[in-house]
């Protein structure tokens, strides 16, 4: 009898959008907090496997990766998972709108409701406005554009020439990626400043060596302000490139913008220490969604690094508060950036806890090694939520479950 008096009066309902690294951590690890009669946990995602970003760049030169469908990855645990896709969101009427993802757009819509929304539909590619890139030029923000660049590559006949806009992460291990897949092909890299000019003079001089050694055409210092079917038109003359792959940063999912959310001037949901948005006090936003402090006060940079963590801190924070638990903290600090530069090279460059490159760096071998380890952990870290800890499953209180209706 005593039991029943802690039930509410229904379940608290979360709903969590998007199923990428931190929407699943997130989804898993609030399974694991708290007790599945106080609450239902629905996980909205478009596709049905969990996509694994770090190695899409793996997919689109034709490797295989392990399949990981969602359902079975959240099998016995409590969560609910939707195939759909997310087309809007209500923040004042507590709602998700959603449409199968074989829908036209704008038909066969379906409002969810939810108590408290953890938003994490992450990014996409950022075309920066620059004229052609979106009719011509490939990404691999996600599976499909992946998929898509695989297809185009498998076509290229031998010596066709493709460039790769970014000196980033991203454009970085795509270009070493393909360069060591197709040695057949011409590969070039553009970038808007030096070649690794983020890294130490260790790591700079590593990326310098492997580059030279996949014969990597290097463009340093280099603005795309045009792109066409055949050519990249730079402030340095024109590139030739049948084929284009776009990575010179990410852009924040438009939905949020379109809400009464507060959202910095890129997007992303302004949050407090606990990823709670500053202006909704029911939503928390992680990952690439959400505008978060680092060390330093500095904002926390869209990456599987900082991600993650966030997940960690959003989950904890809504099962804190749904069960009168004391909040926790989880200091988000960077240690490295892991970069693969294809499949027997690598470079891990060590960092202060904001992100600076130190002198100190990991190259070679061991470094590509590393490089798989951090891959297949943040895989399985994403099934195993709380790291395979033992973890308590917690009673959610009435008083704290209770959700006064929204306004109209």
């Amino acid at each position: 009898m005593q039991q029943n008096t802690r039930h509410t009066a229904h379940q608290h309902r979360i709903v969590v959008v998007g199923a990428g690294y931190t929407g699943a951590s997130a989804a898993g690890r609030l399974a694991a907090r708290l007790h599945r009669e106080d609450v239902s946990i629905t996980l909205v995602n478009a596709e049905p496997d969990f996509v694994e970003r770090v190695r899409l760049h793996q997919l689109a030169v034709g490797q295989n990766l392990r399949p990981r469908p969602l359902d079975a990855m959240f099998a016995g645990t409590g969560v609910r998972l939707r195939i759909a896709r997310v087309t809007g969101v209500d923040v004042d009427a507590r709602t998700v709108t959603v449409t199968s993802p074989e829908a036209p757009a704008g038909s066969g819509t379906e409002d969810i409701p939810y108590d408290t929304l953890v938003y994490a539909l992450g990014s996409t590619w950022n075309t920066h406005g620059v004229p052609g890139v979106e009719k011509h030029a490939h990404d691999i923000a996600g599976r499909a554009g992946a998929l898509r660049l695989r297809d185009r590559l498998a076509d290229l006949a031998p010596g066709s020439p493709v460039a790769v806009v970014g000196g980033g992460l991203t454009g970085v291990e795509a270009a070493t990626e393909l360069a060591e897949a197709r040695p057949d092909l011409a590969v070039s890299l553009i970038g808007r400043g030096p070649l690794g000019d983020w890294l130490s003079p260790k790591g700079s001089r590593h990326l310098r060596k492997v580059f030279a050694g996949l014969r990597i055409t290097v463009h340093e210092n280099t603005d795309v302000t045009a792109l066409h079917a055949d050519r990249a038109v730079t402030t340095g003359g024109d590139v030739p490139a049948e084929v284009t792959l776009w990575t010179t940063g990410f852009a924040v999912h438009p939905i949020a913008r379109a809400t009464t959310l507060e959202t910095a001037e890129d997007g992303q949901i302004t949050v407090d220490a606990t990823m709670r948005s500053t202006s909704h006090p029911d939503v928390y936003a992680i990952g690439d969604a959400a505008r978060a402090a680092g060390p330093g006060g500095t904002p926390l940079r869209m990456s599987c690094a900082s991600g993650v963590p966030s997940a960690w801190q959003a989950a904890d924070a809504i099962a804190a508060r749904l069960t009168g638990t004391k909040l926790p903290t989880i200091s988000a600090r960077y240690v490295n950036q892991c970069v693969s530069l294809g499949r027997r090279e690598g470079l891990i460059q060590y960092v202060t806890a904001d992100d600076r490159a130190v002198s100190a760096a990991l190259t070679g071998r061991p470094a590509a090694l590393y490089k798989e380890l951090v891959c297949k952990a943040a895989a399985w870290g994403v099934a195993h939520p709380t790291l395979s800890l033992p973890t308590r499953r917690r009673r959610v209180t009435a008083e704290r479950a209770r959700v006064t209706a929204p306004t109209a």
